[in-house]
């Protein structure tokens, strides 16, 4: 995220849902409704649950699915050294500093 405030310049706010904290979060939201739209089809193929993702309606629109079939790595981590450099990149909130957090682009 920080490559990305510098790359396009826009201040990035980042705000995380507390762990079990499912009920405001958007993204999960929109699971509990497609799971409601399956209504408990059998999803046999990545082709079949793709379709049914296409014909799922929030608030009178479709949304747009695509496949990822990209894979990515498992337990990539930062080094304390980078992570220092990282931590040095991010203003965190007085009142949710684990929960709230900014970051400024960098000026070039």
């Amino acid at each position: 995220m920080i490559e990305f405030a510098d790359n396009t310049g826009l201040k990035i706010q980042l705000a995380y849902y507390p762990p079990y904290h499912s009920k405001y979060n958007p993204v999960e939201r929109c699971w509990g409704v497609l799971e409601m739209h399956w209504n408990g089809t059998l999803l046999s193929s990545v082709n079949k649950a793709i379709k049914w993702a296409e014909t799922m309606t929030w608030n009178s629109v479709h949304p747009a699915v695509h496949l990822i079939d990209k894979v990515y790595q498992n337990g990539v981590k930062l080094t304390k050294e980078a992570m220092k450099i990282c931590e040095e990149r991010i203003e965190r909130s007085g009142n949710l500093p684990k929960w709230d957090v900014t970051i400024e682009p960098a000026f070039r």
